[in-house]
């Protein structure tokens, strides 16, 4: 498989190499990322291949995530490896209790049990191009869970564009119980967004939700969708997170962090989700990317 998966990476990474110039929404393999640009500015890089960052434990190497993820006007809107919270990465989902066969595992800081890519993919569709990336969680060698994960990118539209995700979740033999934190009922886990530093830090961000502007920090707050807006290396602009209606549990409970930027519709929070074979969990969630003001503004 791993073969067949390095050569299909190559072989696409050489289309795109020897293709005349294009424009509109373009997928291109470089270095270990598959990056995603529209008119020659890139949107997201996918990471597949592991990412650390030296000074750091080897330990905390990870892939199967976007970052850097830029806003329509080509400013980054994402962090990773920040020293505050190492393991936070651009946009990703994970989760901090991860059972199998008994014993807990931590996918949330990078332990014992790792993302794994396998293959991707692009969808037939000139627009919205979709990326379909396969991976598996392991432990060691052993796969625990199959990951599918297929994202809808849109054109940007008016300084704002659209990125719609479909994560599909799967236990590859035994069952595996993936769980929010249990620590001080927090709840956290999942799809997660963190942010890059805002200029000026906490008290030049906001954080907004369907019910207005959040006050403080959220935890397990039930909400469709939350957002974050600030200014980003001189520019201002955001990101929305929403959370499908047809999610299990929506609307779902939410981290929200004003000092770090972090938003994490927090499903299952802290009941246990057994995940089986033959029984795939689907995730669905809608992130709009914006520079400027916001769009409810």
């Amino acid at each position: 498989m791993m073969k067949r998966s390095a050569l299909s990476i190559f072989l696409f990474a050489l289309c795109a190499v020897s293709s005349p110039a294009q424009t509109g929404l373009l997928m291109d393999v470089k270095g270990g990322a598959i990056v995603v640009s529209e008119n020659g500015s890139p949107i997201f890089h996918y990471n597949f291949k592991p990412v650390w960052k030296e000074g750091f434990p080897e330990t905390m190497s990870r892939c199967c995530y976007l970052h850097p993820v830029y806003l329509p006007d080509g400013t980054p809107i994402t962090d990773d490896f920040n020293p505050d919270h190492p393991h936070h990465r651009g946009i990703s989902w994970m989760w901090p209790n991860v059972t199998v066969d008994g014993k807990t595992y931590d996918l949330w800081t990078v332990g014992d049990i790792k993302h794994r890519f396998r293959s991707f993919s692009r969808g037939t569709a000139v627009s919205p191009l979709t990326l379909t990336a396969l991976s598996g969680w392991n432990i060691g060698e052993r796969k625990v869970v199959d990951e599918r994960v297929d994202i809808d990118v849109h054109p940007a539209r008016n300084n704002s564009r659209r990125l719609d995700f479909t994560l599909r979740f799967e236990a590859s033999d035994a069952p595996v119980e993936i769980m929010g934190t249990p620590d001080q009922k927090k709840g956290f886990g999942g799809f997660c967004f963190r942010f890059a530093p805002r200029d000026g830090g906490r008290v030049n961000t906001v954080i907004r939700t369907g019910k207005g502007v959040s006050k403080g920090d959220g935890v397990m707050e039930v909400h469709p969708w939350a957002q974050i807006e600030g200014v980003f290396q001189g520019k201002r602009g955001g990101a929305r997170v929403e959370d499908d209606p047809g999610n299990p549990g929506y609307p779902n409970g939410w981290l929200m962090r004003y000092g770090f930027g972090f938003l994490n519709p927090s499903y299952p929070g802290l009941t246990p989700m057994k995940l089986e074979r033959g029984k795939p969990l689907v995730l669905r969630y809608r992130v709009t990317l914006y520079s400027g003001a916001a769009p409810n503004e």
